[in-house]
């Protein structure tokens, strides 16, 4: 039981102790397996002191202490710059206890004087620290790993104990990133009393060589995304990655990580910052009002096959230009006139440019209204109409019709019959009849105006029979 706890009390040290380092991605490693103990290294003899020390390293079968179970236990991890720190427990017994008689002829020497003797099934535990150091990032091996090592420890042995220091080396081959299998051989060297009163089998403080050889797992790396790329090395420790972009995703596998990718979910272009442009455009489809369209970035990538400055969607004529306030499509000119409609006061009838698209008024007209005039009829004292000047209003009517913006003046004209008063009251009302008949009959009443003038513009003598005939008169007069 006692030294069941003295096992117990080593394994709980390697345990809580922060110990040997494997790289920096796994900083911690846990290794286990079986030990040997040489103790033929302090027997003396030998030509000189390397040969005592070093010779016969090998002599398993005679000089090996070799428990057949799990016998040592070891947890290291990382410091840098290839450098670990770790700690050791082991446990063995020892059976072959290695002497130097001198004397080959003492029963169980043999030829050069060694002798191996069972110092009593002692019980063997060791605790052990130590600074090792890893060549293979030297020899850039990721498989083979050779090291150095030196530290210290505390051996107990049988009933007795002590300090060593202890120098040494090692291989690891490395089956994948976190599994290899180790070798170990280190030299403990003990300051104490090798023999109790000279007697060469009861060890006290022997001097001796233990090698290890097991089974080392690294762990300890933090992957927290599950990517295979470790969160220290990994820019995006949170979501799982690709390891050429440091363990950020590109989830649309267009080159670009979703962290610089403004469309992350759609392959797109890397001058477009991932975003595609289906119409070739050079707008991003988020951005592109018309995707699938090739467009303008002025019109947010649509296009305006005119170059109007209206998009073809908004274009009533997308293929002629024309000005938005007729949406996109030519003025038209119906009458053909050279004055566009929207400037025409008269769309429908030729005009000229003069007179804003409207028809001037020929002088053919104005006579052909002056003759007009001049026949209308009332009947006697009155300002109705005599049967067959209705022909007469028709003509004027059409006439003025055929100039839909020119104004006309009816005037009223009497001769010298009757008093003044009379006769300028019939001449207003005469003319105001004559302006009511047209507008009857579609002439815009704005365009026409009436006045009397009684008496007072005769153009003939009122002395004679025919002179007043002449004075009774209607005039359709062009206004300018």
């Amino acid at each position: 039981m006692k030294h069941l706890n003295k096992f117990l009390f080593a394994a709980i040290m390697v345990m809580s102790i922060s110990s040997y380092a494997q790289d920096s991605n796994n900083p911690w490693a846990l290794s286990f397996g079986v030990n040997a103990v040489d103790t033929k290294t302090d027997a003396g003899g030998g030509h000189n002191s390397v040969d005592a020390t070093f010779s016969q390293p090998f002599d398993i079968k005679n000089n090996w202490n070799i428990l057949p179970s799990v016998s040592y236990l070891s947890l290291s991890r990382y410091v840098g710059d290839n450098f670990s720190f770790g700690i050791q427990g082991s446990i063995n017994k020892i059976t072959k206890f290695v002497s130097f008689t001198g004397d080959s002829r003492i029963a169980g020497t043999d030829s050069r004087g060694y002798r191996v003797t069972n110092p009593g099934d002692l019980m063997y535990y060791g605790i052990d620290a130590s600074v090792k150091y890893s060549f293979m990032n030297l020899i850039k091996s990721k498989v083979i790993d050779p090291s150095l090592h030196i530290g210290g420890g505390y051996t107990f042995f049988g009933d007795n104990s002590f300090g060593t220091v202890n120098p040494g080396l090692g291989l690891t081959l490395w089956f994948s990133e976190n599994v290899g299998f180790s070798l170990e051989s280190t030299y403990k060297k003990s300051f104490g009393d090798r023999n109790v009163y000279g007697s060469v089998e009861t060890p006290i403080a022997p001097t001796h060589f233990q090698h290890t050889a097991g089974l080392t797992f690294k762990f300890g790396g933090k992957d927290t995304d599950g990517d295979g790329i470790y969160d220290k090395d990994d820019a995006c420790p949170e979501v799982a990655g690709l390891k050429q972009f440091n363990g950020c995703p590109d989830t649309d596998g267009d080159g670009i990580i979703d962290g610089s990718d403004a469309c992350p979910d759609v392959f797109g272009l890397a001058a477009l910052n991932g975003c595609p442009d289906t119409d070739g455009d050079g707008i991003a489809d988020k951005d592109d009002a018309c995707p699938e369209v090739a467009g303008l970035a002025a019109f947010k990538g649509c296009p305006d096959t005119d170059g109007d400055g209206i998009t073809d969607a908004s274009d009533k004529c997308p293929t002629v230009k024309g000005p938005k306030e007729n949406a996109g499509c030519p003025w038209p000119d119906t009458d053909g006139d050279g004055v566009l409609d929207k400037d025409d006061k008269c769309p429908d009838v030729k005009g000229t440019v003069a007179n804003n698209g409207c028809p001037e008024v020929s002088n053919e007209a104005i006579l052909k209204l002056s003759e007009y005039g001049k026949t209308i009829l009332f009947d006697s004292g009155k300002s109705t109409f005599q049967k067959q000047t209705y022909t007469v209003l028709q003509s004027i009517t059409s006439i003025l019709k055929e100039y839909p913006t020119a104004k006309f003046s009816i005037e009223g004209h009497t001769d010298s019959d009757g008093s003044n008063a009379s006769n300028q009251t019939l001449s207003e009302n005469r003319a105001a009849a004559v302006v009511g008949y047209l507008v009857e009959n579609g002439i815009d009443s704005s365009r026409l105006s009436s006045v009397g003038y009684g008496e007072t513009k005769p153009i003939a003598s009122n002395k004679t029979k025919a002179g007043k005939a002449l004075n009774r008169r209607t005039e359709v007069n062009l206004v300018k």
